[in-house]
């Protein structure tokens, strides 16, 4: 493994660390949002580096010059094809949600734990190993709690729900583990507790309901930066796809694509635009587990691109909602509200935002799409249906939802409801990165191919007897190679 140049990954973790413990001690929500401001903003350049720093070495994996934390012999925190965009991706999304945060919000927005999210998110990231994996994953769902009991809003839920899913994450991973040593073939009921603990925490059907329980309860921000780094899948890739044989793998991508034509059905439907957003984004979620199961090159690169468009997509439409909250209260789809004549630039970006996260053509979401859908119509045909399914469901609701806000009777506010300078710059950087990927997909195509085939190469090693699943097979154009001239 290669050593980069400068312990980026040590500081991902530290800068977000001490600039929560030093925002903790601010008692102005002000100067506590500017700071925060400050540390993520450090922290995305941070990240950055460290995506740059990777590429120059032209390597499979690499770790910090500085080994201080190992596992086994091995460095805990490490970067590779798949997880070196990630990176700059989740510190671009906390960066941003901290900037769109106006006044009305920062006394209900924890600044502190907002960085220590971060933090462990980043720290999840850089982690290969899969205990590793676990406790961070573990640790994520504090400060969401912390919140929720702050707040005095109910968390049985949610919290029920996690600790349902540590609890068997840690049993199966125990349980897989064992038979490794004993050096027999992990069997079906030793990977059910894993993959159950995995799949509550994506928040498969029917154990989905904490997402929406945590979008009621808690702050639009804590919520959509809990959700939108998508760390259910990250378990997914690092802890069920390296052991869990390969009919196990397909059976759940059945399942995850029912989540995601039911969860598209029920986006809709709803009548209270946080739980539309809930069901939004997990129906999206689902598409991208569903991509990662189907075991093959052409759908894993579909999924793994579909994961970044959906995180800046969502993200930014999520921050469209966010501002429009802070102005108009909690938002309901019952009724036509007439806002586009107070707020065209927040309707304009709401349409751009919603249409490229269900991949409306000329958006990075739409080549994630292509090559998901081109990857699933190949190994099941049948899947290929599903997925445009739950995709036309999806733009059907976002267009509803636009429709529902922004057009109607004209009605005169009592105050200005145009956007601020920070959440227009939040929310344009998503969609020109949106606008840049659609316009410019091979680059983005390119890494993510060779992320795949990272991944399923690492796969073989571990299950033998699926290797055909690492090296494209003769005549099968659902193993064709992504060309990288």
């Amino acid at each position: 493994m290669s050593d980069l140049h400068l312990p980026w990954l040590e500081l991902l973790i530290v800068v977000p660390l001490l600039g929560a413990l030093w925002v903790s001690r601010l008692r102005d929500a002000n100067i506590a949002r500017k700071w925060c401001l400050i540390f993520t903003g450090i922290t995305f350049a941070v990240a950055v580096g460290a995506w740059e720093d990777f590429g120059l070495l032209h390597a499979t994996a690499a770790d910090d010059p500085i080994h201080l934390i190992r596992i086994g012999g091995r460095e805990l925190f490490t970067i590779d094809q798949f997880s070196a965009p990630l990176l700059p991706l989740v510190a671009l999304l906390y960066f941003l949600t901290t900037m769109a945060t106006l006044r009305t919000k920062i006394r209900r927005f924890s600044f502190s734990w907002t960085l220590v999210s971060e933090a462990i998110a980043l720290a999840t990231f850089s982690c290969r190993e899969p205990w590793g994996v676990v406790v961070l994953m573990s640790l994520s769902v504090l400060p969401p709690i912390a919140e929720l009991v702050a707040r005095g809003k109910p968390l049985r839920v949610f919290a029920f729900h996690m600790a349902l899913s540590i609890l068997l994450m840690v049993l199966g991973l125990a349980w897989v583990e064992s038979e490794q040593k004993s050096q027999a073939a992990n069997s079906f009921w030793a990977m059910v507790p894993l993959l159950a603990g995995v799949l509550i925490r994506c928040g498969i059907a029917p154990f989905h309901c904490w997402i929406t329980e945590l979008f009621e309860h808690s702050s639009f921000g804590t919520a959509l930066l809990f959700m939108a780094p998508i760390v259910g899948a990250y378990g997914v890739v690092r802890l069920v796809l390296p052991v869990a044989p390969d009919t196990m793998l397909r059976s759940i991508g059945i399942i995850s694509l029912v989540t995601a034509v039911y969860a598209s059905g029920m986006a809709l439907v709803q009548q209270d635009a946080r739980r539309f957003f809930s069901y939004l984004f997990l129906s999206h979620s689902s598409l991208v587990l569903v991509g990662l199961e189907a075991v093959t090159p052409i759908s894993l690169t579909g999924a793994l691109c579909m994961w970044l468009s959906a995180g800046l997509a969502l993200c930014g439409f999520g921050l469209v909602l966010r501002a429009l909250e802070s102005r108009r209260g909690r938002l309901y789809l019952t009724e036509f509200q007439g806002l586009y004549e107070h707020m065209p630039n927040l309707a304009m970006l709401f349409v751009l935002t919603g249409l490229a996260s269900v991949g409306f053509p000329g958006t990075f979401g739409f080549v994630g799409t292509e090559v998901l859908l081109d990857g699933a119509v190949e190994a099941y045909p049948v899947m290929g249906v599903m997925v445009v399914l739950a995709t036309a469901l999806n733009g059907i609701a976002v267009i509803q939802a636009y429709f529902k806000l922004f057009t109607g009777i004209w009605i005169a506010p009592s105050v200005s409801l145009k956007i601020g300078g920070r959440e227009r710059f939040a929310v344009l950087t998503l969609a020109l990165l949106i606008l840049i990927g659609g316009l410019f997909p091979h680059p983005g195509i390119v890494s993510r191919h060779h992320a795949a085939e990272d991944l399923l190469r690492d796969r073989a090693e571990r299950h033998p007897r699926d290797a055909a699943f690492a090296e494209p097979a003769e005549n099968d154009p659902a193993h064709y190679p992504i060309s990288t001239d």
